[in-house]
């Protein structure tokens, strides 16, 4: 009385095929496909670190030349 054959497991995929029907058989592993592809999605936009927002008065490449312009000339 160990485990199940592949008798057993083809027999149970069939009671399965009989009871849901192909066409809703596979209408479910579709869904299962997009919840998968969802979950994925989500984790992966989770994962993005949030960038560091730009810091107010810091002086960036344009501005420093705009100040060495109005000081040289």
């Amino acid at each position: 009385m160990g485990g199940l054959s592949i008798w057993h497991w083809l027999i149970v995929g069939i009671l399965v095929l009989l009871l849901f029907g192909k066409g809703r058989f596979s209408d479910m592993m579709g869904d299962v496909a997009k919840g998968i592809k969802s979950f994925k999605k989500g984790m992966t936009e989770e994962d993005e670190a949030p960038k560091a927002p730009p810091q107010i008065g810091a002086t960036t490449v344009i501005d420093a030349e705009k100040q060495t312009d109005k000081t040289q000339g």
